[in-house]
């Protein structure tokens, strides 16, 4: 059973603006400006950036130890605008969703629920830059915006606007191959947010080896690499590490690299053999797959170029999207 048409509309433009979202969120992350306000909401105690020398003196004086940089305050600034608008049309769905709850085949669990996670989402926003860049938080913040984008996709196919629901149901094994590509995803996607809040994208810059011809070098520290919690006042931006501890963080997400293409790779060929809309599943899976395994092995050759950190963010959101599609295809729409 449909949904109905504007509900449809409306999920579908939450979805494009949230993803629109992951991708500024990562460009402001690469590009240091996570803390280009350094309070929260607002940017410097005003609505929008200093920019006048009278406003910029202000600020220098009332936050002493971040002075003002315009380009990066704007940068931030964008981020939350946009953050807002999705945190009110995730609201607007909620409410519509409750309305009409009644009608048949209208969702309204899931919308409710987004708005407690969106709503959890602002929060870890607000500790990203009072607690100054913690990885633990803006890798959480990470996975939340993820798993926003990936829901609201859900929601959006679920409608069954677009048809397909179920389609691949009943394939045997599908369904446990399915579970296990997406938890190896969401924990690689987890390492990714890890590696990048660390720093340590750069920390092996060879390919296939890590750094002076070595593939798993004897002086990465795995147990400081991974202390998830180490108290709050210490500013991350840059990081804290040191080389060794950031290595063993770029050494483990390359080989959840390697773990994630044998599994996704196996999904993907798995969907292709369903047939069908199966097929054209398994495809865009493996095209996406084989995309984000292209560019990770251009960002450690290239030097990590903007361009592509981004792109490598965007990938990860799609290769979720994909899942989330592949998932629709196997699950009838009564089961949700």
């Amino acid at each position: 059973m449909k949904t109905s048409h504007g509900f449809f509309r409306l999920s579908l433009i939450t979805t494009a603006l949230t993803l629109t979202l992951v991708v500024l969120g990562a460009w402001v992350r690469l590009t240091d400006a996570g803390l280009g306000c350094p309070d929260w909401p607002g940017c410097y105690g005003l609505l929008d950036v200093p920019n006048t020398p009278e406003a910029i003196a202000a600020a220098n004086e009332a936050f002493p130890d971040t002075p003002v940089d315009v380009g990066k305050g704007w940068r931030e600034m964008v981020h939350r605008y946009v953050a807002g608008i999705v945190g009110l049309l995730i609201l607007g769905m909620g409410i519509y969703a409750w309305r009409v709850r009644r009608r048949p085949g209208q969702q309204w669990r899931m919308p409710l629920f987004l708005i407690a996670l969106v709503t959890f989402q602002a929060t870890l926003g607000a500790w990203t830059v009072t607690w100054q860049l913690k990885p633990a938080v803006v890798t959480a913040h990470l996975l939340g915006g993820l798993a926003t984008l990936s829901l609201l996709w859900w929601v959006t196919l679920r409608t069954n606007a677009l048809g397909g629901a179920g389609r691949l149901a009943g394939r045997p094994g599908l369904s446990a191959m399915m579970a296990a590509g997406l938890v190896v995803a969401i924990a690689q996607i987890t390492l990714g947010g890890w590696t990048s809040t660390n720093y340590a994208a750069l920390a092996c810059n060879e390919f296939p080896t890590c750094s002076m011809g070595d593939y798993w070098p004897d002086r990465a520290d795995f147990s400081e690499g991974f202390v998830l919690w180490r108290g709050l006042g210490v500013n991350y931006e840059f990081g804290v590490l040191d080389h060794p501890a950031r290595m063993a963080i770029h050494l483990v997400h390359r080989a959840g690299a390697i773990v994630a293409a044998l599994v996704l790779g196996a999904l993907a060929w798995w969907l292709w053999r369903a047939g069908g809309v199966g097929r054209g599943i398994g495809v865009a899976l493996g095209l996406v797959l084989a995309t984000q395994v292209g560019i990770g092995i251009g960002n450690v050759v290239y030097n990590l170029p903007l361009s592509l950190a981004v792109a490598h963010n965007a990938g990860a959101a799609l290769l979720m999207m994909v899942l989330v599609t592949a998932i629709h295809l196997i699950r009838p729409l009564g089961r949700t």
